[in-house]
């Protein structure tokens, strides 16, 4: 399964969460270009990680 960006809205909750600086940069990097905000990338990359994470708990 490959990990697609998507653009996306849906009810939110704010919660802070420090991130490293170089983390920050590699992923603001990547969103180039992209419709996609900072959040959403965070929100479908924990997401993409989760999936994963309970299919391989499955195995």
């Amino acid at each position: 399964m490959t990990f697609e960006l998507k653009s996306d809205k849906k009810e939110t909750e704010n919660k802070t969460i420090r991130f490293p600086v170089p983390l920050i940069n590699r992923i603001e990097n990547a969103l180039q270009g992209r419709d996609v905000t900072f959040s959403g990338f965070v929100i479908q990359a924990c997401e993409y990680a989760l999936n994963n994470l309970d299919n391989n708990k499955e195995e």
